[in-house]
């Protein structure tokens, strides 16, 4: 590859990025925009890109509605939406804004819509809200008192986007390592080394973009982390072909500020299926997706980090409903049944879940926002769920920006 410089005896790159989600495959696409010519190495531990977060989420172009004024959540987003649809329109990629709907189902939910849709003009999002009538208009199969409408919400394959920014990326020069995994992390004073199980790798810089395995990158490279990364299992249906029609836009229920899911919701795929999902229950394993997958090492460390007892204690009630959820197919159906009451149980058939990958800090909280980290050669992306596939290219971008501008630095919420 053109550029690449000797170093011991090694190539050395001017940048290495660690992960094959939208979020690296961006960066890395990012980092050949700004510095034509340089030299970019991307490392994928799976044998394709895509595999995990952004090969099973549920394709939502999101609006930014739900995140606090300011939050990099909040900023991303908004600015993601507009550049996920622009590439989708520029690239061929099938996208569509079907919109969402907030249901409102009874008082509180009713006071928190409303407070959304004061957010939703803090944030610049068009937003509008509907009366009862209003909403059986819109959506005959829905029921509520009541509903929050966001017009620009879309739906998109996020792995279809991955792959034309792998495209172009390796176009542009960058060299993408399928099979590739990093196991360790030395950073010196001119260089990162990287040792991987297909030899060792310099470069100039790193980015790590590891999702699931971020806290362990981190540590790899030396940060002090006061987090661990938790997986949270997603369960989804299909609804049958015969009620793929149910509905025309996507339906949300009114989420809890308190928990960092958005809730069960009915959601049109780009492919024309409609799904219901997804649930939220701890799982024992951060890249297995059976019901009951145990990976012996995820185990452990999330059992001797003494937040996860915190966590318990706190979300004791909702942890036992999910994992209820999970467990009984109907009581699934009846978290769907309260804004959409024509379901019945012979509608749904199974879907491969997905895991989110959930910053909890030490004290037991749910990090909310975008965490990105960075020591003198590296940069972490750290907790980056949901809206990180609509943020990817402002996540990007923001990571160019802390390479060439230390004072970047100070808006992560350390």
């Amino acid at each position: 590859m053109d550029g690449i410089r000797e170093s011991g005896g090694e190539l050395l790159y001017d940048y290495a990025v660690v992960g094959g989600g939208i979020v690296g495959v961006a960066t890395a696409w990012q980092l050949l925009q700004h510095f034509p010519g340089a030299t970019v190495v991307l490392f994928e531990k799976e044998s394709y890109l895509a595999k995990h977060q952004t090969g099973h989420n549920s394709g939502v172009i999101h609006s930014g509605i739900y995140y606090e004024p300011g939050s990099l959540k909040a900023e991303f987003c908004r600015l993601g939406a507009a550049w996920t649809k622009k590439f989708a329109a520029e690239h061929g990629i099938a996208f569509e804004e079907c919109g969402k709907l907030l249901v409102a189902t009874n008082a509180p939910e009713m006071k928190r819509m409303r407070k959304l849709g004061e957010r939703a003009k803090v944030n610049g999002i068009r937003a509008r809200l509907l009366t009862q009538a209003e909403l059986q208009t819109e959506e005959p199969n829905v029921s509520g008192l009541g509903a929050l409408l966001i017009e620009d919400t879309g739906i998109i394959d996020y792995r279809e986007v991955t792959e034309e920014l792998a495209r172009q990326s390796t176009e542009l020069g960058a060299r993408i390592l399928l099979q590739t995994e990093v196991s360790s992390i030395t950073e010196q004073e001119d260089v990162v080394g990287l040792v991987t199980n297909r030899g060792q790798y310099f470069a100039q810089k790193i980015i790590a973009c590891a999702g699931l395995q971020s806290d362990r990158l981190a540590r790899m490279a030396g940060l002090d982390i006061d987090f661990q990364i938790m997986p949270f299992r997603g369960e989804y249906f299909d609804v049958i072909p015969e009620k793929r029609d149910l509905v025309r836009r996507l339906i949300y229920p009114i989420p809890d500020p308190n928990l960092p899911f958005l809730g069960v919701h009915l959601s049109p795929t780009i492919h024309g299926d409609l799904t219901i999902g997804p649930s939220a229950v701890l799982g024992m394993a951060r890249e297995k997706y059976g019901r009951f997958s145990v990976s012996l090492r995820d185990a452990w460390e999330m059992l001797t980090f003494p937040a996860l007892w915190k966590v318990a204690r706190r979300n004791l009630h909702t942890g036992l409903a999910e994992i209820w959820n999970s467990l009984n197919k109907r009581a699934y159906l009846q978290r769907a049944r309260k804004y959409a009451p024509t379901l019945q149980l012979h509608d749904l058939l199974p879907r491969k879940a997905g895991i989110r990958a959930q910053a909890v800090m030490r004290d037991g909280s749910f990090q909310h926002d975008f965490l990105i980290r960075k020591t003198a050669r590296t940069v972490h992306v750290l907790n980056a769920p949901s809206p990180a596939a609509t943020s990817a290219m402002p996540i990007a971008r923001y990571i160019v920006n802390v390479l060439t501008d230390d004072s970047k630095v100070g808006r992560h919420p350390n």
